[in-house]
């Protein structure tokens, strides 16, 4: 089903456009967390920790892909209101081949200097080798990666939300799969998690390639072409817009590697296993404000580049009422499961159970604001404004959360740790606020007309 990127957003609307780039986030976080499953109750906590130890600077190379992903959608987007189609499919594809290149180079460096990166977050002894061969695996797939980033916000772009969905499903299928015979049946442990996450993001980010490359099959409104040339202008616009999702991509993964060796100081490894089963149920909840983002980006970015004020001021108004409501419910039920979700990964140690489960509770508070302030950096990115988007991003994790972590156990002690996030986001909010008044005041002028 296509889904036009023109005309008027009403709630109905708005909702039906973002549910297929939602639901295609929620498998994506679900089958993340069937992967963090197999490896903690037929791996061991040590597995476990290593591989909650590399993700986050593995997700630091694999936002790459959410950076040009996201900024080259809004241009798209952008491009597509002004009413150039064929610009637009180049644009598409020399930023896809732009993607893959760089995913090769990348994923090379890191992993020959995996054991240095590993000794650098923190691993110890028990958990280095572990760590080094979870990562070096997942560098094959890295360009896939990448990709598999990048597209979920060019479905969007195309008008094929939908697609993305079952991608994810796909993805996540294959994941599951392979992690129950790698790791549960044959006992690969670590090493065949990575191969099972590495099959799913060929998957994930290859058949897109096919896709989009042969118009027998992509009906759609966006195409790969042959032989488009290269305009660096171009990329470093779709870089700058889209630096936003990129700052606040790796910015968990920095905020994680100090919630990592915070964690590793006050409670050892079962202390970065408590926090992973947290990263697990946060990337779930989130998975609504995420997938409602990468929907109305290209939306935003449209608009934008009509010119309907308008319209943009409806989307912004709408867009704070439903993440206000959504936000109450994410929180409600994370209190509710915080026992049962810990149980679930951990169960066979009840102390670790206990601790996780209040880590769960206190940290999950935050999803009743920080769906706005994620809001505020998606608008800036389809306003074309990346280096207030960025700022956005970079103020929410980097500055105020990081300096929490490292703050707040120094009065409150181990909680103090879980509770960094919401103190954050308070001030992110207040931070937001500013920028949107101050860098987008037509928006929020007469907001109420």
């Amino acid at each position: 089903m296509k889904v036009a990127l023109s005309g008027h957003y009403g709630y109905g609307r708005l909702l039906r456009t973002a549910a297929p780039c939602v639901a295609m986030m929620l498998v994506s976080s679900v089958y993340g967390i069937v992967d963090g499953l197999f490896v903690s109750n037929f791996a061991g906590t040590t597995g476990f920790a290593a591989v909650n130890l590399m993700w986050p600077a593995i997700m630091v190379l694999g936002a790459l892909g959410m950076m040009v992903g996201s900024g080259g959608a809004a241009l798209v987007g952008k491009i597509k209101g002004e009413g150039y189609p064929l610009k637009a499919d180049r644009v598409f594809t020399m930023l896809v081949r732009f993607l893959g290149c760089m995913g090769v180079a990348v994923g090379a460096l890191f992993a020959i200097f995996a054991p240095t990166i590993a000794r650098w977050l923190g691993a110890d002894d028990a958990m280095a080798a572990d760590a080094v061969v979870y990562s070096r695996i997942c560098m094959t797939g890295m360009p896939f990666f990448m990709m598999q980033n990048a597209f979920q916000s060019f479905y969007m772009a195309a008008e094929r939300p939908q697609l993305g969905t079952w991608m994810s499903v796909a993805s996540g299928v294959v994941n599951i799969v392979f992690d129950a015979l790698f790791v549960a049946l044959l006992g690969w442990g670590v090493a065949g998690a990575a191969v099972a996450t590495t099959m799913a993001q060929v998957v994930g980010g290859g058949f897109p390639l096919l896709y989009f490359s042969v118009r027998r099959i992509n009906r759609g409104t966006l195409h790969l072409m042959r032989g488009s040339r290269t305009i660096w202008p171009y990329i470093g616009q779709a870089c700058t817009n889209g630096l936003s999702e990129y700052v606040g991509a790796i910015s968990l993964s920095l905020v994680s590697i100090c919630y990592n060796l915070q964690l590793m100081r006050y409670l050892g490894e079962d202390g970065v296993a408590a926090y992973g089963v947290v990263m697990y149920i946060s990337y779930v909840l989130a998975a609504f404000f995420i997938g409602y983002n990468i929907a109305l980006t290209p939306v935003i970015g449209y608009h934008y580049g009509a010119g309907d004020l308008g319209e943009q001021r409806s989307l912004l108004r709408k867009s704070l009422v439903i993440i206000f409501g959504v936000g109450l419910v994410l929180t409600a039920l994370a209190e509710l499961l915080a026992g049962p979700a810990a149980r679930l990964f951990v169960g066979y140690d009840a102390a670790l159970a206990a601790l996780t489960t209040r880590a769960i509770r206190i940290y999950s508070l935050c999803f009743l604001i920080c769906g706005w302030s994620m809001f505020a950096s998606a608008l800036f990115t389809g306003l074309q404004n990346g280096v207030v988007s960025a700022a956005a991003a970079f103020a929410r994790s980097l500055v105020f959360e990081m300096a929490a972590v490292w703050a707040l156990p120094a009065f409150v002690g181990i909680d103090g740790i879980w509770w960094a996030v919401n103190v954050s986001e308070v001030l992110t909010l207040l931070f937001c606020a500013f920028l949107l008044v101050r860098f987008a005041p037509q928006l929020v002028r007469r907001m109420g007309k």
